[in-house]
């Protein structure tokens, strides 16, 4: 790995992105569907999980603002096009689905005062209000958590990075169903999109973090 790190960095990736003056902690599909045994989702682990529930707190303590995605469609997918084609798995967060697997995980679920965004593809970003709404209250950073590494947080980032937010993923708090996808997501993330930050280094950042009000100020 030091030598793929040393290839990269020689070619000029991974250049580090600096933590801005106004953060959002953005929670990405941290739902029953991936944390349920048995589940045709499941994650094997719920260490990701436990992470994200620190962030959050750490985030509403600060005063920063969270917002927390799930994923829903219509019955049937009717609004999930081709994505919904490709992963036979997303019928569960059909609206009225049995099993109540789209559920918020009671460690990260929306307190009063944060952003529940409803998305239908990988991105929290595409076919949302969420890029609109972080420039209204002035947001230059987005602290990500959520499942999966491999696909709706690495969408996600990706999107945050084209859309000038900076995005800081952190490493304990993001999780996938198999390493492999997960560090080589998070190898390519921190070399090309955002940073890839330890748990306890978000945290004694957002203790420094001076607390503004919704507009910003």
């Amino acid at each position: 790995m030091n030598d793929l790190s040393d290839d990269y960095a020689g070619a000029g990736f991974g250049r580090a992105l600096e933590w801005g003056a106004s953060p959002a902690v953005l929670v990405v599909d941290m739902v029953r569907a991936y944390f349920e045994p048995g589940a045709e989702l499941y994650l094997g682990s719920r260490d990701c999980l436990a992470s994200a529930g620190r962030v959050v707190a750490g985030a509403r303590a600060a005063g920063v603002p969270v917002v927390v995605t799930r994923v829903e469609y219509a019955p049937g997918g009717a609004d999930g096009g081709l994505f919904y084609r490709k992963v036979g798995a997303l019928r569960h967060f059909d609206r009225g689905a049995p099993g109540g697997l789209g559920d918020f995980m009671p460690e990260i679920a929306p307190a009063d005062g944060d952003l529940v965004l409803t998305k239908q593809y990988a991105s929290a970003f595409f076919g949302t209000s969420l890029a609109a709404t972080l420039a209204a209250r002035r947001i230059d950073t987005l602290v990500i958590c959520g499942v999966s590494t491999s696909g709706c947080v690495r969408a996600t980032a990706v999107d945050a990075v084209s859309s000038g937010f900076v995005p800081i993923v952190v490493r304990e708090a993001v999780g996938d169903r198999d390493p492999r996808p997960h560090e080589a997501s998070l190898f390519d993330l921190e070399a090309k999109y955002a940073e890839v930050w330890d748990e306890a280094r978000v945290l004694a950042v957002l203790q420094q973090v001076p607390i503004t009000d919704a507009n910003g100020r």
